[in-house]
């Protein structure tokens, strides 16, 4: 099982409850749609998943290991398994495009060679090879969240979690996006994707997780089930 939450809760002080008693289990390898109106939870519960907040109550399972209670070397281990696009890019502002996305690969033993051409692949696979060599500071916000995408999905990691990558470009730039999505999920990337664009929600038919006000309401249902 990739990912369990067993009855989780999370609030913040003093008393606003964010995500309420949610429970939900997705199988190993999928593509998955989290999907609300803006308010729902959906970021708050990717920074569950990726151990950026900590439950209030409940148990969380990722790649079959209880999160709560890991150690610092062991979330470190952890979210090197995971790649994340931000809402808010997150790029290093003295680091070009073309080094912003190379960083997941440089934790990596990959050659010298290896992460400067898989970077510019990558780059120019989301359309902004010819600006590799400029600073966030040059970039439109468009062009900082594809450079983010980039970076997040360079290493191939066994997860990706990414919430609403595609808030900041045009259509078409989206659908190209959501095919490296898909593509990326067949050679064996989990993809947990945040999005309150439904007409891409409804044109990949991929299962989804809904939330409402915090509560789950609907789910894909469990192989195990």
């Amino acid at each position: 099982m990739l990912l369990t939450f067993e009855n989780v809760s999370l609030s913040y002080p003093p008393h606003h409850r964010v995500l309420d008693k949610v429970d939900f289990s997705l199988e190993d390898n999928g593509f998955y749609f989290l999907t609300g109106a803006s308010g729902a939870g959906k970021s708050s519960l990717l920074r569950l998943i990726y151990q950026a907040e900590k439950a209030t109550s409940g148990r969380i399972f990722l790649f079959g290991e209880l999160l709560d209670g890991q150690n610092r070397t062991k979330q470190a281990e952890m979210r090197r398994k995971i790649g994340v696009i931000f809402q808010d890019f997150r790029l290093i502002p003295h680091l070009t495009a073309l080094e912003n996305a190379a960083l997941p690969l440089r934790l990596t033993d990959a050659s010298e060679d290896y992460i400067h051409r898989h970077s510019r692949e990558l780059l120019d696979w989301v359309g902004i090879g010819d600006r590799m060599n400029a600073y966030p500071h040059e970039l439109s916000g468009g062009e900082q969240q594809r450079v983010a995408i980039a970076r997040a999905v360079v290493a191939r990691p066994r997860l990706l979690l990414a919430d609403e990558p595609t808030g900041n470009v045009d259509d078409d730039t989206a659908l190209k996006l959501f095919h490296l999505f898909d593509e990326l999920n067949k050679i064996g990337t989990a993809v947990i994707l945040a999005t309150h664009q439904h007409y891409l929600v409804d044109r990949f038919r991929k299962p989804a997780l809904r939330l409402l006000d915090g509560r789950l309401i609907s789910a894909p249902p469990s192989k195990a089930a």
